[in-house]
């Protein structure tokens, strides 16, 4: 008996004890409870389909959900691996090369560089900290926080002095994240901080950077606030993720409870432009409140 045949056996059961107890039966018949529903349209992917798109993510591999419209929907507002089947005792051929794909990209974020066409479109210019290779970067994070002495010394030279902002880039743990949203949470920020009437440091990018090196830039340029809009731990759900953190009277050593944080900006979270306009308020309020961190919120 499949499962079909239970479930109208079943229905059928209770139905007749209820006539018996004298129940009488609407005149719209009611379809009995976890009724198969029609199964959506199953897409034809073409042969050179990418295997990680977004396109072939959202399709369920599951054979026979009990709600696949309802599926469908969930697998179109999340990023999550939900619906993926299995084959046995383990993941399915699709799902498996898929995670190896998205790990690819993951390290892809990592081990690259970011393009120096952005960069030279957006008119930064770069320092490095005291990284001299990737390898070193991934493995030293001392390192990432401490300016080169020629870092410093363009630093000072090429930057203006104790603006009330100072706003830069550095790729962190992904340049993917920069290459992707840079171009777009820039000018928004800078436009939204000169139109409250602060003053707003010349921005640049810091290659092999780490989140305290900051700190560094702040004594260096003598800004009240910092922020650095850097690359986050890549993850299986997207490469593209980005942090803004903000700091206010930065010097080398403060505490990271001083900084506060803004996450998740990518195309599937928080979007660049929107995390931009919100940055902008949240400078706003800790200059207004002369503190960052959860010294803010106290």
């Amino acid at each position: 008996m499949d499962r079909e045949e239970l479930v109208a056996l079943i229905t059928e059961e209770v139905i007749a004890q209820l006539k018996k107890a004298g129940w009488k039966a609407p005149e719209k018949p009611v379809p009995p409870p976890f009724a198969p529903q029609e199964k959506p349209e199953k897409k034809e992917l073409p042969p050179d389909f990418d295997i990680a798109s977004e396109e072939v993510k959202k399709i369920p591999l599951l054979e026979n959900p009990i709600d696949p419209t309802e599926l469908a929907h969930m697998k179109k507002r999340t990023t999550a691996r939900i619906g993926v089947g299995k084959c046995g005792a383990r993941l399915n051929t699709q799902t498996m090369l898929t995670l190896r794909a998205d790990h690819a990209k993951a390290r892809d974020a990592v081990m690259k560089d970011v393009d120096e066409n952005l960069l030279k479109s957006m008119n930064l210019f770069s320092v490095k900290t005291q990284c001299d290779t990737k390898d070193i970067f991934i493995t030293r994070p001392d390192l990432g926080r401490k300016l080169s002495e020629e870092g410093v010394a363009t630093l000072k030279e090429k930057c203006a002095k104790n603006p009330d902002v100072q706003i830069y880039a550095a790729d962190g743990l992904s340049s993917t994240a920069i290459n992707a949203n840079l171009d777009k949470i820039m000018p928004v920020l800078m436009k939204g901080l000169e139109s409250k009437g602060l003053t707003v440091g010349t921005p640049f990018f810091m290659k092999y950077g780490r989140v305290a090196a900051e700190d560094q830039v702040a004594e260096i340029v003598g800004a009240k606030v910092v922020c650095v809009l850097i690359g986050e731990r890549p993850g299986l759900a997207t490469s593209e993720s980005m942090s803004a953190y903000i700091v206010y009277n930065a010097h080398v050593g403060i505490p990271e409870s001083k900084r506060t944080v803004v996450s998740n900006i990518h195309k599937d979270g928080l979007s660049a432009v929107e995390a931009g306009a919100y940055i902008v308020e949240v400078i706003e309020k800790i200059l207004a409140a002369k503190a960052s961190g959860v010294d803010l919120v106290k």
